[in-house]
């Protein structure tokens, strides 16, 4: 592999807490039991608020054709949650449909056009109910979704007239358990993922000079935790763009670099802005405090990006169950030995793969292939 350009150079000023065992970002798919509607003690509470969504769309389509929003999924309910935009990040594939028995067919061209035209805003997307989106500036899919013609889809006529020329020519109908779904399916242009990478390319930049965290990095981290999906969400707790679960990297970016009391909301996670520069302020912890220690400069980044998605506490297990010896064994090693020890040895295999992932589209936007 490449060895990889790092900067070696450690900021300062700022005063740090005792070091962080817990993983700062999604690194958990577990789905809670007995999902119950969301109180307003717990309304920030991620696991409720998409156990009860889970609840309610289940009645309406039964597990077998129930989808769930994740880091890579968009998943929006309307009608009573007869109605579903799922967009798929990775694939290139957004897929609408319904299962409304009364007016089917009116209620999935809206939908249509409601996907077509969803905010940029993520604070405006209603992700957390049925309720539809409030429809405000840029739709984020401009660009990444063009019609028949050929045309972005800016404006409420034209995304009007593309969901119109979908259900007369695209439309589809199958049978499911609990009677019949219509539906259309859209295929995002090639350049998605790049059109999407653009849009928090200046964000991306400030955050990696205010943080002096490499820019690739903080990409690669992003494409890796959400393939730039803002809406991105976990049953980890995490949110936005780079996966930020607000009681562990939340909190300590808010305490030690913003001198800020308390933990970052959803709101403010799901800001690209905020999430940015949250996920970017907790790698300059774990370069200035938690991982300060490591002397060699590449092996420091590997243990960053491995400490990001399994915690500190993770990467120092991979060498020994004594925190002061396993910094010294990591330090005993040349870089490449310790990326082979994360990569085969980390006790999550999640982890191990995590890194890898992240080297991987490091090394491709270097080259300008990824």
């Amino acid at each position: 592999m490449k060895k990889l350009l790092l900067l070696s150079l450690l900021l300062s000023g700022c005063s740090l807490a005792p070091e962080q065992t817990t993983p700062p970002c999604d690194c958990s798919s577990n789905v809670p039991s007995s999902p119950q509607p969301p109180s307003t003690a717990d309304k920030h509470n991620i696991n409720q608020l998409l156990a009860y969504i889970s609840n309610k769309a289940k009645e309406r389509w039964g597990k077998d054709e129930f989808v769930e929003a994740g880091k890579h999924r968009y998943v929006k309910y309307l009608d009573g949650y007869n109605t579903r935009a799922h967009i798929d990040f990775e694939a290139g594939k957004i897929y609408v449909s319904t299962i409304a028995q009364h007016q089917p067919i009116e209620k999935l061209q809206k939908a249509i056009t409601q996907t077509l035209l969803m905010p940029a805003d993520p604070q405006h997307a209603e992700l957390f109910s049925d309720k539809e989106a409030i429809l405000r500036g840029k739709p984020f899919l401009l660009g990444q979704v063009v019609d028949h013609e050929g045309k972005p889809i800016e404006w409420q006529w034209r995304a009007n007239r593309y969901s119109n020329y979908l259900i007369d020519t695209q439309l589809q109908k199958k049978s499911i358990q609990r009677g019949h779904a219509y539906y259309v399916e859209i295929n995002m242009v090639n350049d998605h993922l790049e059109q999407r990478e653009y849009q928090y390319a200046g964000i991306i930049r400030d955050a990696a000079k205010r943080y002096d965290i490499p820019e690739d990095l903080i990409f690669s981290i992003i494409k890796t935790e959400s393939s730039f999906n803002p809406y991105a969400v976990s049953h980890a707790g995490a949110y936005g763009l780079m996966q930020v679960i607000p009681k562990t990297a939340g909190a300590d970016v808010f305490n030690l670099v913003k001198n800020k009391p308390g933990i970052p909301t959803k709101e403010y996670l799901f800001d690209p802005a905020n999430n940015i520069d949250t996920g970017a302020a907790y790698f300059y912890i774990l370069k200035n405090r938690y991982l300060k220690e490591v002397k060699h400069p590449t092996s420091k980044h590997f243990s960053m990006i491995s400490a990001y998605n399994g915690g500190t506490g993770g990467v120092l297990a991979t060498f020994d169950s004594d925190r002061k010896r396993a910094m010294v064994k990591l330090n005993s090693l040349a870089p490449t030995q310790v990326y082979d020890a994360l990569t085969t040895k980390h006790p999550k295999d999640e982890a191990r793969r995590y890194l890898q992932k992240v080297l991987y589209f490091q090394k491709g936007f270097n080259e300008g292939k990824v």
